[in-house]
């Protein structure tokens, strides 16, 4: 099975709830390098998941899907901290007055 298995509700919840956490620090700090962190940990466990995936040679199907699976919530989490890191880094260069080269998330808010 995968080392963080997020094929068990329990655990997907628990990160949802670990990451909502760490936004709410990252937007009353208004510190982008919490969330960074956050975002690299992510891609540390896809990294993680996807080496579990080639490694392991006899797969059966239910760890073959809980592999999958799980990196597919890797990637969630990955597009939401991303997401996340934009948005926090944006309010950290207007609270400390800080020249940004564009408005990263302007495409996003426009699209929806």
């Amino acid at each position: 099975m995968p080392m963080i298995n997020f094929t068990n509700p329990t655990t997907v919840l628990l990160g949802v709830i670990l990451f909502l956490l760490i936004l709410f620090l990252g937007k009353e700090t208004k510190r982008s390098a919490i969330i960074a962190v956050m975002l690299f940990v992510f891609i540390a466990i896809l990294v993680g998941h996807t080496v579990e995936y080639a490694v392991i040679a006899n797969k059966t199907q239910e760890v073959y899907y809980g592999i999958v699976r799980s990196i597919m919530f890797d990637f969630a989490f990955i597009f939401l901290s991303f997401v996340s890191y934009l948005w926090i880094d944006d309010m950290e260069a207007k609270v400390k007055k800080k020249k940004s080269i564009d408005n990263s998330l302007e495409w996003f808010w426009k699209k929806v």
